[in-house]
């Protein structure tokens, strides 16, 4: 017998069985909501029906049953707010649910493969190490916010990702990696709308994703200069954070006290914790380093120990150009095959690489100081905002050459030349490239100065 057809017999019988007006009150309003073997559940309005029929009518319910089905159904009464209410219990697990799904795909922007482990510690970058171990064991209670600072190359995001690690692996605390840029970016989104979706509530995921985490790691924080709404909203989020004591770790190419374009709210704060340096590596820092990136690679048992020593002395001020120049001698390595790589292997894989690359005598700074003696002004020229054409040519030339002796982004140029927008070094090495192409005196005034570094 199909359910329905069971349930209308049932009810013509109850209504022949019982006076109209009880099976107005109890029978009228009653569902039958699910039959599951020998179980039969029956949907009441109140809680009132529940009583009355399990005590009065019990047995005239099971007797019919029985008579129309042949089986003895244990029976359930429920009522519509029990209904209603395990609806809502369902719901808010299902939220519980999606939360913990939610939480368990949170992305921290780390890269798993940098952790203290393969941080190589040497003089110029223990007291960093020692402050970020420091953090990672007890985040948001100690050196806080954690200010890492020095120039590019040296390992400050290698530490910062290390922390984050750390943190992710011994605690469920939320951590996120960012960017100044990635962080500037997501802000101007606020301005425009999604697809869908208001700017109001992009800014509030926006907010949410910022000041819901409890570390918040963003490097190369100089790069908010000139970004005045961006630096204001990372000084609101700082200040939630801060106050939450949720941790907080920045970098920088500058120590707090040098991002004198930054506002000055902001750089106080980056004081309120503990402002660490790390100086370019020492010579057995760099051989160290060196060792630990062989390991496990195709060339590490075939090199020399003079050789390490070469790339080490080759290699003084920047990690990244350390890299760089392994990378190359492994790629040279693979083509040649030797069964050893000696001292005369090494220059002749490494003669144009090394002569062309190495840069580290070639910053911002010297080529500044350099441009500055050779037209006769100041660096502070170089910095400022005249534009008499005795200071804006050599202000243009230097930019040309820290775009060409370094390997530093034109962000960065800007903002070693007080703060000038990304554009303005562009238009300036536009123009002196083609004023080359033309200028037999610019052309030697250049070579002059290379010359000088």
């Amino acid at each position: 017998m199909v359910v329905e057809d069971l349930w209308h017999n049932f009810l013509d019988t109850i209504r022949n069985s019982v006076n109209p007006a009880s099976y107005a009150a109890w029978f009228n309003d009653l569902k039958l909501l699910k039959i599951d073997n020998d179980s039969l559940t029956i949907q009441v309005p109140m809680e009132i029906h529940k009583k009355m029929l399990g005590d009065t009518y019990y047995s005239l319910i099971d007797e019919t049953l029985f008579k129309i089905s042949g089986i003895n159904y244990d029976l359930k009464f429920v009522s519509k707010e029990e209904i209603e209410q395990e609806k809502i219990q369902e719901m808010e697990s299902s939220s519980i649910a999606y939360e913990v799904k939610r939480e368990e795909i949170w992305d921290t922007n780390l890269n798993p493969d940098l952790n203290f482990d393969n941080f190589i510690v040497g003089d110029t970058n223990r007291l960093a190490k020692v402050a970020g171990m420091a953090v990672a064991e007890q985040p948001g209670k100690i050196h806080n916010p954690l200010f890492i600072y020095g120039k590019s190359g040296l390992g400050k995001t290698h530490l910062m990702h290390a922390i984050g690690n750390f943190i992710t692996e011994h605690s469920n605390k939320k951590v996120l990696y960012t960017t100044s840029d990635m962080f500037m970016t997501e802000y101007t989104g606020i301005a425009s709308q999604e697809k869908g979706k208001s700017s109001i509530d992009y800014a509030t995921n926006f907010k949410n994703k910022y000041r819901n985490v409890d570390v918040l790691i963003i490097d190369d924080i100089q790069y908010l200069v000139g970004a005045e709404k961006s630096q204001q909203e990372f000084f609101h989020t700082f200040n939630a954070l801060h106050q939450a004591n949720k941790q907080i770790i920045i970098s920088s190419d500058r120590s707090p006290e040098d991002l004198k374009i930054l506002e000055e709210r902001l750089r106080s704060r980056f004081m309120w914790g503990l402002p660490v340096d790390i100086y370019p590596p020492d010579f057995d820092l760099r051989v160290r380093i060196i060792k630990q990136k062989l390991k496990g690679t195709s060339i590490g048992e075939k090199i020399n120990e003079d050789v390490i020593e070469f790339i080490a002395n080759s290699c003084q001020n920047d990690v990244r150009f350390l890299e760089g120049t392994l990378n190359r001698l492994m790629a040279y390595t693979a083509m040649i095959v030797p069964d050893v790589i000696d001292l005369e292997f090494a220059n002749e894989a490494l003669k144009d690489f090394i002569n062309v690359n190495i840069y580290s005598e070639h910053s911002i700074e010297a080529i500044q100081n350099v441009v500055a003696s050779y037209y006769n002004i100041t660096v502070e020229d170089l910095k400022g905002k005249r534009r008499s054409a005795n200071i804006a040519y050599p202000r243009q030339i230097a930019m040309y050459l820290s775009r060409i002796l370094t390997e530093e982004t034109f962000p960065k140029i800007g903002l070693d030349f007080g703060g000038r927008d990304h554009s303005t070094v562009i238009h300036a090495c536009n123009t002196i490239t083609e004023d080359l192409k033309t200028s037999k005196k610019l052309e030697q005034e250049i070579k002059e100065i290379k010359d000088k570094l």
